[in-house]
């Protein structure tokens, strides 16, 4: 689902807070945020990673069996999830993914720009970040 949005990072992180390692299809620098979100119950997380794609860069199709947020910084990248429709977000742009969801396309929509976005996870304690999934 595409969501086009100005709210800012902060405002964003504020509202997930109020709710109250990993394998990746990208490698990520590390967990820019991870706590525990009691109010959702004790086994529930929010992870907040920065995603940085080369030119061309693309996953494989995968499962992250959690509720997924993406939040595009800059660059363009195509995103669908099975049986949806193909997305090209840009810079402010969001896309969400629900736990039953299999991330069929992941990619920099450019073969020559690279491409950040942020992805936030609420997911279970210890869980991995994602696991391979057969379309």
């Amino acid at each position: 689902m595409k969501i086009s949005c100005n709210m800012k990072p902060a405002i964003l992180l504020t509202l997930l807070a109020a709710l109250g390692t990993a394998q990746s299809a990208f490698a990520a620098d590390g967990p820019l945020l991870n706590f525990p979100l009691g109010a959702l119950g004790s086994d529930k997380e929010i992870l907040v990673l920065e995603i940085n794609l080369e030119p061309g860069q693309a996953s494989q199709p995968h499962r992250h069996n959690g509720h997924v947020f993406v939040y595009v910084l800059e660059g363009r990248v195509n995103m669908q999830v099975a049986g949806g429709e193909l997305q090209t977000l840009g810079p402010g742009e969001m896309f969400y993914e629900n736990p039953q969801d299999i991330h069929a396309v992941s990619a920099n929509a450019s073969d020559t720009e690279p491409a950040r976005f942020l992805v936030h996870i609420i997911k279970t304690v210890g869980a991995p970040v994602s696991a391979p999934a057969s379309l």
